[in-house]
């Protein structure tokens, strides 16, 4: 895929979400006088995260464009035809996996696909779009403790992972028809993220990662709770590898193998390790130089309604990321947990004692 000369915008659609906002930072910090385009509905976004992602990395304040509305209220057809962007980072879709309204998960994330498909066709961008771990569901690979392989995935556990799954399918038979009419597949790669934590997360709320939950607890002064008995297993990944990941996808960034030309399809997203639920809450400890009964972990049972369709174990297969985009992560899980916890520990309003073996 080679690169086009970014005299057009780059479109970030859910641009000021938690990860759109990082890469629109990242984006800045890269390539100077890049022309932004933020697209988000503003329903879980705010402008806040994208004034913190660029403080983060010491940029001058975002100066792009903002169009604050929902892509079921126009034709991203016509949008990406008025905004003519030379690539289009397509992050916006409802993320609360708890949303059991099926209607609503569908036409949000699923019914905005083939438009989209068909708006970047149309203008000669690249896409690069988020999909997700949750398309696997509980998978073979689940019960056995080996990495996911792509093929394992459209076996949802809910309705969030099949709306993630049914984008992936339209992104499919779009590029089917395409071969039918002789055309080589869209410049067009999807990314299966897996569970991703790092700055920018505060206003996911009840969505905000495992690191996140459990270091503002802690920060609160109370032990980090986890569901019995903190074995669950997820591949943790830091938000700077998935908006790396992201660039590389789209012929930008630093790709580890730059003879890799990224191969349009898709792609699992995460660390390529396991990661358990306590071992998160020791690093998190670790990061806030806390110990002691005080800061114990209290496990709890999972609720019903989310035991039935909980992922307890979630690995990325990451040869196959490291084959089709010459990307591997940076960043060792625990320890950018602890670094994590330490961040936000450092901008924090609470005081806790370093040693809290006391009450």
């Amino acid at each position: 895929m080679s690169q086009r000369p970014l005299d057009k915008p780059i479109l970030i659609t859910g641009g000021a979400g938690f990860i759109g906002a990082n890469l629109a930072a990242l984006l800045a910090e890269r390539l100077p006088g890049v022309q932004l385009v933020i697209v988000d509905d503003f329903r879980v976004g705010t402008f806040e995260t994208l004034i913190d992602a660029f403080d983060r990395r010491g940029l001058t304040p975002f100066d792009g464009a903002v169009l604050p509305i929902s892509l079921t209220d126009v034709d991203p057809l016509d949008l990406i035809a008025d905004v003519d962007p030379a690539i289009v980072l397509h992050q916006a879709a409802i993320t609360d996996t708890t949303i059991a309204d099926e209607r609503e998960m569908l036409g949000v994330n699923t019914q905005t696909m083939r438009p989209i498909l068909e708006g970047v066709e149309a203008v000669g961008a690249r896409l690069v779009y988020a999909s997700s771990a949750a398309t696997y569901g509980s998978p073979p690979e689940a019960d056995t403790g080996e990495p996911f392989r792509l093929s394992s995935a459209g076996k949802p556990n809910n309705v969030y992972g099949f709306s993630k799954w049914l984008m992936e399918c339209e992104h499919r038979r779009f590029d089917e028809d395409r071969a039918a009419r002789g055309e080589a597949p869209l410049q067009a790669i999807g990314l299966r993220y897996f569970n991703v934590f790092g700055p920018g997360e505060t206003h996911k709320g009840k969505m905000a990662s495992i690191a996140h939950q459990l270091t503002r607890q802690v920060l609160a002064g109370d032990r980090p709770r986890l569901f019995e008995h903190g074995e669950q297993v997820r591949d943790q990944i830091h938000v700077d590898d998935v908006c790396e990941c992201v660039l590389a996808a789209a012929g930008l960034g630093e790709r580890q193998n730059p003879d890799v030309t990224p191969t349009p399809g898709v792609y699992n997203l995460g660390s390529g390790r396991t990661t358990s639920y306590a071992e998160v809450a020791d690093a998190v400890r670790r990061g806030l130089g806390v110990e002691g009964e005080r800061f114990a972990t209290e496990y709890f049972p999972m609720p019903e309604s989310i035991a039935a369709f909980y992922q307890s174990y979630t690995c990325d297969d990451l040869p196959e990321t490291e084959r089709g985009l010459g990307w591997t992560p940076a960043r060792d899980p625990s320890a950018a947990t602890a670094e994590y916890a330490a961040w936000l520990g450092a901008r924090s309003e609470h005081a806790i004692e370093t040693h809290g073996g006391g009450a």
